[in-house]
């Protein structure tokens, strides 16, 4: 059974593991909240993982200890577990989704873990561990739905009532339910009167849809750049702490996840994967009511692969106003794309590509389509350039 004195316990073990993390305030994330930060990003393995990893594996008996330990992960725990068997001194193999990003496949081989690639998903990783649990007799160490690993997460919640006694409302990723679970638990139990706000993607609702219907739901399909929260079923004991403790739980697009990736590098020069940025999202976009409130967006890992990164930034700069292409249908004849062009530069945009071709079948015979990509500061900057082109005559194609 968990308790607070647990979570005490998991953070006196951890004290000389793990990194405690900062609290950063953050006024530009919504100016009409007290936004801080707290940068589990910057935690060894680079997500919060470590910290029930640890504490489950310490747990463990001399007997478990010898098999040694298996675990699945969508990538983060994997990392954890197999940094917290190390430095125990014992062996770890590792289940992950063959999409994991290879960056989270090879962090988690350098700190010591055997790996063992599965077809699918988190879950389809989850049945293969079960599995070889079963035929090779090592102790499983489950990602979210342990009480020990539950208690480890929630050593966050007492660093944030150290770090900031009169904190309104914590917002935080949820997966499985893990982290929410614990956080929630040691916040609730030191401060009745906080609130605690779960957010999911949008393409991977596991714990929303269970909270709804009452029972917990698993999922047929899920897809989103979050791969960290990417679950299909919340967990047992999980979906039971997130009845009890936790407020409300809200959705975020794949876009605003985007937009908040990018709000934290710009702004606080801070590396955060999808799953570790959607509690910004829900900062940023209002999905939670958080105005007037001293929040904390816990910030929960920052091990994104840098080829998502580069298409992340090209979504966020979509979704902010900050990138726009525009299709103009243009009569052939000399001095079109010098005017196109003179009407960009005089208001400030950017061309960063052009294609220009001849028009298809059906068509004006003397047509031509010119796609034209642009840098711009804002929306507003957007449509002012995109009247101009058409207070000039062009005809802008969507």
């Amino acid at each position: 059974m968990l308790t607070l004195d647990k979570i005490y316990h998991a953070s006196y073990v951890l004290k000389n593991v793990i990194r405690k993390t900062d609290l950063i305030h953050a006024p530009k994330i919504n100016p009409e909240s007290e936004i801080y930060l707290k940068t589990e990003n910057l935690q060894i393995t680079g997500s919060f993982k470590v910290r029930g990893a640890y504490y489950k594996i310490s747990q463990l008996s001399d007997e478990e200890k010898a098999k040694g330990v298996i675990a699945c992960s969508a990538g983060n725990h994997a990392q954890g577990v197999a940094l917290a068997a190390a430095k125990n001194g014992i062996k770890s193999l590792i289940c992950l989704p063959d999409g994991a990003p290879i960056s989270k496949v090879e962090a988690t081989k350098s700190y010591g873990a055997d790996v063992c690639l599965v077809e699918g998903v988190y879950d389809d990783a989850y049945n293969k561990a079960l599995q070889l649990k079963d035929e090779k007799g090592y102790t499983f160490i489950h990602p979210f739905d342990d009480e020990n690993v539950i208690a480890g997460q929630g050593t966050i919640g007492l660093e944030l009532l150290d770090q900031l006694p009169d904190i309104d409302a914590i917002i935080v990723p949820i997966g499985g339910g893990g982290l929410i679970s614990g956080v929630a638990f040691a916040a609730k139990q030191l401060k009745p009167d906080i609130k605690i706000y779960g957010v999911q993607a949008s393409g991977a609702p596991s714990m929303v849809v269970s909270m709804e219907s009452g029972k917990i739901e698993c999922l047929d399909d899920v897809s989103t750049i979050a791969d960290g929260i990417k679950v299909k079923e919340p967990g047992v004991n999980t979906f039971d702490f997130c009845q009890k403790y936790v407020d409300e739980i809200v959705t975020v697009t794949d876009d605003e996840i985007s937009s908040a990736i990018l709000a934290l590098i710009e702004q606080h020069k801070l590396i955060a994967e999808g799953a570790g940025a959607v509690s910004v999202a829900a900062a940023m976009f209002n999905k939670v009511p958080i105005k007037g409130k001293r929040t904390v967006c816990l910030v929960s890992g920052g091990n994104i692969d840098v080829t998502i990164l580069s298409r992340v930034i090209k979504r966020g700069l979509l979704k902010s106003g900050r990138s726009d292409s525009i299709n103009i249908e243009l009569m052939d004849k000399p001095g079109q794309l010098r005017d196109v062009s003179r009407i960009i530069a005089e208001l400030g945009g950017n061309v960063v590509a052009i294609h220009h071709e001849r028009a298809s079948e059906g068509s004006d015979i003397n047509g031509c389509y010119l796609r034209i990509v642009l840098e711009t500061r804002n929306f507003e900057h957007k449509m002012t350039i995109r009247k101009a082109l058409a207070d000039a005559g062009f005809k802008i194609v969507e």
